[in-house]
């Protein structure tokens, strides 16, 4: 049995491949060498002066299966060659991550910085990297290690931090691949009765899961989990999924842990309040399934939505905010001027004022044939773990929002061919102009407006679509291997009081919307982000006529604590 350090198993020995290519002989040696004298121990550092020979290296590589992490080339090569080695690596190796290398200063030159942003826009590279200038050039070190971090979170080789062993066919081995992705825990997905599942089960000495699903983390102490639950994953994990502390009683309940509800964490924690967020599924809320968020403030080459999301769970914590996670506040009401919740399997907490970020669903298709094959195929949001499973197969989308885009162009790294489906004209409404520029210069992506999914179906497993055009109302059946779904926005808001005012869509009114509903009955007019009931504020998509954006509800996540302290301050004071 091939294994790591101890004897734990793997699925190859060879030593991942850092390529750079740069056309001048003394500045590759010194690439080389900075790449040797840093990752030399784990990676296979290899230099070309050429196009060709970069080209014959990444062919070679994928003909024996040898691991490709990163793919330095010299901005100064010829354009055309330069191209056909980024499409050359991203089409043979499309975990490996693509960046130019530029001289120092070469970002003011304009052809340069267009070149850079050309790549990016249609996803040719990642990002760009500065050449070394020195020996121990730590910036570049510190460049590329951000990059090899990113491929090996992709890279189905490695050993991960927990490993599912599941059918391939097990909805419930989807689940929770999915539940790990959107949490942000790395993990690798073993089937069941594989060469490598085999490996894993006598090494930690159990048996096949059968139809079951098996979760080894080998990174907590080596905890063995037969048919977990959510909530027991979270816990071997240490993720919270009861009260820490003894003391029921908080200053802000904060009721979902996406963007909104982890801003308002962090900005109430960090300015003293005693701070509760409880949240159901994962953290990040429909941020964290995006594959990569560019246009967030402050990253430059994009994040990770789940990344995003634990970034801002740890500093919340780090601030001392408490947090319960897979649990459900299932009745909220208020008595003598503070709030009482119950959260499921946990207890009674209270609190002096709440903040409702619990955000939207994605609208189910209502197509019976498809509901049935759900995690079999059919997904609702971007399910990241299953782009892998889709190499070289056939992948729709339905959904013109950006993180429909996010995901369409997450797919098209593995996928023969991924359609997007809009009900719209064309995607300048909803979606980012970036995104848009990207998919139109996809040659494996394209765009079918003015339609909607109607049925499809499969033995077991999703293998056909129907489509209905709706100028026209034709249809057409395709052979689609995967169907990703983010079309609407439900809030999911019918447990509230009858006392928290919505619009006909579910959304919680605020402001001056909550200000002129009859259930509004304070002396004042509301707080901008308070609802009809004084002291619950609703931040994020949730809130009626919020922007669906991941800033906008960081923004209003962090502007509602100071709404909150004015709300604490004419409470005590009356």
């Amino acid at each position: 049995m091939g294994g790591e350090p101890g004897g734990r198993p793997r699925l190859r020995t060879a030593r991942p491949l850092l390529l750079v290519v740069d056309a001048d002989p003394e500045r590759l040696e010194r690439c080389e060498t900075e790449l040797d004298r840093g990752f030399g121990a784990d990676f296979r550092v290899r230099g070309e002066l050429t196009a060709a020979a970069a080209l014959d290296c990444l062919r070679r590589a994928h003909e024996w299966e040898q691991r490709v992490a990163v793919v330095l080339v010299d901005h100064a090569l010829p354009d055309a060659d330069r191209a056909e080695v980024l499409a050359a690596s991203r089409t043979l190796h499309p975990d490996a991550r693509r960046a130019l290398l530029i001289e120092w200063g070469a970002w003011a030159d304009r052809t340069t910085a267009s070149a850079i942003l050309s790549a990016m826009s249609v996803g040719d590279i990642n990002y760009y990297v500065l050449k070394p200038w020195i020996g121990h050039d730590e910036l570049f070190h510190r460049t590329v290690a951000e990059f090899v971090q990113e491929w090996s979170r992709y890279e189905v080789a490695n050993l991960r931090e927990v490993v599912v062993i599941a059918a391939g066919n097990s909805v419930r081995g989807q689940a929770v691949r999915s539940l790990l992705a959107r949490n942000g825990i790395p993990s690798a997905f073993r089937e069941s009765g594989s060469p490598l599942a085999n490996d894993v089960l006598k090494y930690i000495g159990e048996p096949d899961p059968g139809a079951g699903v098996l979760v080894w983390m080998p990174a907590v102490g080596g905890a063995v989990l037969h048919d977990p639950t959510d909530a027991e994953i979270a816990e071997a994990w240490g993720v919270p999924t009861t009260l820490e502390s003894e003391d029921p009683e908080f200053d802000v309940l904060v009721i979902g842990a996406g963007p909104a509800g982890l801003a308002t964490a962090v900005y109430a924690s960090s300015e003293g309040l005693r701070t509760l967020v409880v949240e159901q599924e994962s953290i990040g809320g429909q941020a964290g399934t995006s594959s990569l968020i560019r246009n967030y403030l402050g990253f430059s080459r994009g994040i990770r939505g789940s990344e995003l999301a634990q970034r801002g769970y740890q500093q919340a914590w780090v601030f001392g905010a408490h947090f319960v996670l897979m649990r459900t506040v299932v009745q909220l009401e208020k008595r003598d001027g503070r709030f009482h919740a119950v959260i499921g399997d946990v207890g009674d907490v209270t609190a002096r004022a709440v903040v409702l970020a619990t955000g939207v669903a994605y609208r189910r298709l209502d197509v019976p044939s498809l509901e049935k094959l759900v995690g079999n195929g059919v997904y609702y949001g971007a399910s990241v773990s299953e782009a892998h499973g889709l190499k070289d197969r056939y992948a729709c989308v339905v959904g013109g929002g950006n993180s429909a885009g996010q995901a369409v162009l997450h797919l098209a790294r593995y996928c023969k061919h991924v359609l997007l489906v809009i009900r719209g004209e064309d995607l300048t409404a909803s979606m980012s102009q970036y995104l848009i520029d990207a998919i139109d210069a996809a040659e494996n992506v394209s765009v079918r407006a003015s339609s909607e999914v109607v049925g499809g179906g499969g033995d077991g497993r999703l293998q056909q679509v129907t489509l209905r055009d709706r100028r026209n109302g034709n249809e057409e059946t395709l052979p689609i291997d995967g169907l990703f779904v983010m079309i609407g926005a439900v809030p999911g808001t019918s447990w509230l009081p009858d006392e928290v005012g919505r619009d006909q869509r579910g959304f919680v009114l605020s402001g001056s919307d909550a200000g002129v509903s009859p259930l509004w009955h304070e002396g004042r007019p509301p707080q901008p982000y308070e609802s009809t009931m004084a002291g619950l504020f609703a931040v994020g998509d949730v809130r009626c006529g919020s922007v669906k954006r991941v800033a906008s509800a960081v923004g209003e996540g962090s502007v509602v604590v100071s709404q909150i302290h004015t709300h604490l301050k004419v409470s005590s004071d009356a």
